[in-house]
């Protein structure tokens, strides 16, 4: 298949089918109705010449006219500077700067943590799950606070976290096991518009 994107004047996300990274672009795209072309790939479906937008070779990869991002950092935050409505990032140093935190440490112990879970079996699958549930727990009294992470309002660390949230049953953690506040969180975030918007089919089929 052939990279076009380039020369196209709508915005083109490469992404995949079930991708925690991916997902969370997929989310913000939503969240701010931004017109897109999706194009959903599996991981051996990568197409040669996607190293010519991005050296890396891999989703998520956004093209906008002449400019190729990669990087879900990058991509998360360019959207929310390009699309300023809604704000997803705080408008205050200080609390911009805590969001920045919170997403380092969602991709650093989440993120990875799931990346482990789907590499692995036996002991070392059970430890994984057991590290990442407990990476959780620590976090309940956060959870607490306010309707979203760190927020009054949905924020784009909350798009960072609910792909996570809804992936929790197939990673082998039962939702209903973990603190009322943690399960009232992923069923806020999880039933908003643009997170049902944002699925696709592979993703809807981890809670079948």
């Amino acid at each position: 298949m052939a990279l076009v994107a380039n020369r196209r004047s709508v915005m083109t996300l490469f992404s995949a089918h079930n991708c925690v990274r991916c997902h969370r672009i997929r989310i913000i795209l939503a969240e701010k109705d931004i017109a897109v072309d999706v194009v959903n790939l599996a991981p051996d479906e990568l197409p040669e010449d996607l190293s010519d937008l991005n050296p890396y070779n891999e989703v998520p990869t956004l093209v906008d006219r002449d400019l190729a991002l990669y990087g879900t950092h990058v991509i998360t935050e360019y959207l929310d500077e390009r699309f300023p409505h809604p704000p997803l990032m705080p408008v205050d140093p200080v609390s911009r700067a805590a969001a920045r935190l919170a997403l380092y440490r969602v991709e650093r112990d989440w993120y990875a943590g799931m990346d482990l879970i789907a590499q692995s079996s036996g002991a070392a699958l059970t430890k994984a799950r057991k590290m990442l549930r407990e990476s959780l727990l620590n976090a309940t009294e956060i959870f607490e606070l306010k309707p979203y992470f760190l927020s009054d309002e949905f924020s784009i660390v909350d798009a960072a976290i609910a792909p996570v949230m809804w992936r929790l049953p197939w990673a082998g953690i039962a939702i209903d096991t973990l603190p009322k506040a943690i399960q009232v969180y992923a069923d806020r975030v999880c039933q908003r518009e643009s997170f049902r918007m944002s699925l696709t089919e592979a993703e809807r089929e981890l809670r079948e």
